[in-house]
């Protein structure tokens, strides 16, 4: 059960693996959806997979009813495994196999519970992150953890590189706790509710940055929401994507936060606190592009103000 990417990664690696331990009897995912310019119905990538792979395919749109329920349970399963499907599973689900259900979730829980843990991290400056498995209940990301695999967020991560990496860590880590499942030798620790932190479903208005807000937080937001949404803001009528930059100095100035402080070698932006240099950025209609040449050719001159 999942959606893209993590769960269509461990999807393969569990088909690829599967033999006389285990094999993977069903698969459950969102519905087709219109997709691309033609808007044709496309599958997710998890049910790319399990059709690439010939593997029988619940699509519903509802789960908590008994025509999927009774659908569910045709498949008998021994187990479910859970990775990002994004809906909380009612126990008349979780109680169809005879294993305890298992997610891994993208994150050293109880951090970052919720729907985005990866952009959560790196938002936060967390110097590390990896996955959890863990025992699923009727309660968000919740469930009593079996064991976590870790590992550190690079100065460069991006919510691309960062969920490539987690997608893999977690394949690994999944395989590893059904072979523990099978020889009865997974074991629960309780999470610590109090140490919580949650993470909502990022929307587009969720990248726009504010320049009052530092610029170790806004290089923040341009790695955590690339490749989608993309950190952006506005130059006079044009929306422009910021794809990468970097903190240029975090010390205070009384320059009016958004203004372009320099424009050579790299555009510099004053921030609420600290400066940020832009290094590459994307226009209306353009292709994304060293932000010293867009600079150049508008000719934005010190002083202009990014809104």
């Amino acid at each position: 059960m999942g959606t893209p990417s993590l769960a269509a990664h461990i999807l393969e690696r569990l088909v690829t693996a599967s033999g006389a331990d285990f094999r993977v009897v069903g698969v459950v995912t969102r519905p087709d959806q219109p997709r691309g310019r033609g808007f044709g119905i496309t599958p997710s990538e998890v049910g790319a997979v399990a059709a690439k792979h010939q593997i029988p395919t619940l699509k519903p749109v509802k789960i908590r009813t008994p025509e999927f329920l009774n659908e569910l349970k045709a498949f008998e399963p021994d187990l479910l495994v859970v990775a990002a499907y994004g809906r909380i599973l009612p126990n008349s689900i979780l109680d169809v196999p005879k294993i305890a259900p298992m997610n891994v979730h993208a994150s050293l829980l109880p951090r970052h519970r919720g729907a985005a843990p990866v952009e959560g991290a790196i938002l936060a400056g967390d110097p590390e992150t990896g996955v959890t498995i863990m025992r699923i209940v009727e309660q968000m990301d919740a469930g009593p953890m079996y064991f976590q695999r870790k590992i550190p967020i690079e100065p460069s991560d991006t919510q691309g590189t960062l969920k490539e990496k987690l997608a893999e860590l977690g394949a690994v880590a999944m395989l590893e706790a059904i072979d523990l499942s099978a020889r009865d030798a997974l074991v629960e620790t309780p999470q610590d509710d109090a140490l919580a932190t949650y993470t909502s479903q990022v929307e587009k208005k969720d990248a726009v940055i504010d320049w009052n807000a530092s610029a170790v937080q806004i290089e923040r937001m341009t790695r955590a929401y690339d490749p989608w949404p993309v950190a952006r803001t506005r130059l006079g009528t044009d929306e422009i994507l910021i794809w990468r930059a970097a903190v240029d100095d975090e010390s205070s100035s009384s320059e009016p936060f958004g203004t372009i402080v320099s424009v050579k070698p790299n555009p510099v932006v004053q921030c609420g606190a600290g400066r940020l240099r832009l290094i590459e950025i994307q226009a209306p209609g353009r292709k994304r592009m060293p932000a010293a040449d867009f600079l150049r050719g508008k000719r934005v001159e010190v002083g202009a103000r990014f809104e």
